[in-house]
């Protein structure tokens, strides 16, 4: 059995105690994570970080006394590394791209089963983006009537539009490259390409503005 010493360290912000304690339970009997820190809200994590840095943050938006968008900024602005991932509600569609430009790296809907909360922590500690399929097309609905980007659609390629679909869809720059027959490599080059003319900062960034302009449709 892994010891908890060997376990990645996860802090659960939240303002609801019983959340939070659910939430705990289920994540310390997972083999590969363990809780060492949980808060209330924004300014009791940021006093929180100065003696535990974590692998991992699980945060909630809405929280009396610092929000999750003011604790996210601050915490990036110290630890730049530091993964977030957003613990949403429906209806909060208006704040997903202010927690993103705050550079939280996933969002997972509260009413999640645990498998999608593991899925978003392993995909995110391992450098990638996650949002839940429920959230995104509750994002793609939100938006529909937002003007749609000819500019930036544009400036893409063929190919690199073809790559910002798959990124959209959750694919990893190696499964992107197995699928399109082509080298990790040159998805690598085409990802860095598609950040930089949206002027993205990560990949959570890409897929929000994407949707936001209408570039692709999930």
């Amino acid at each position: 059995m892994t010891s908890n010493q060997s376990k990645r360290k996860v802090i659960i912000v939240d303002d609801h105690t019983l959340f939070r304690n659910g939430l705990r339970i289920l994540l310390n009997n997972m083999e590969n994570y363990h809780v060492t820190g949980e808060a209330a809200n924004g300014k009791k994590f940021l006093d929180l970080l100065k003696i535990n840095i974590p692998d991992l943050v699980l945060m909630d938006i809405s929280m009396p006394v610092m929000d999750g968008i003011e604790a996210a900024t601050i915490a990036h602005e110290m630890y730049p590394d530091l993964k977030i991932i957003t613990l949403s509600m429906y209806g909060e569609e208006d704040y997903y791209y202010k927690m993103v430009n705050a550079g939280v790296k996933g969002f997972v809907l509260k009413n999640s089963d645990i498998k999608e909360v593991k899925t978003a922590l392993d995909v995110v500690y391992s450098g990638g983006s996650f949002f839940s399929s429920e959230l995104l097309q509750t994002l793609v609905n939100s938006l529909k009537s937002s003007p749609k980007s000819k500019e930036f659609h544009a400036v893409l390629s063929e190919r690199e539009m073809e790559i910002l679909i798959l990124i959209c869809q959750g694919l990893s720059n190696q499964e992107i490259a197995h699928q399109l027959f082509i080298s990790k490599r040159t998805v690598d080059k085409h990802r860095a390409n598609i950040l930089e003319k949206s002027e993205s900062k990560n990949t959570a960034q890409l897929v929000v503005y994407a949707i936001k302009n209408r570039l692709v449709e999930l």
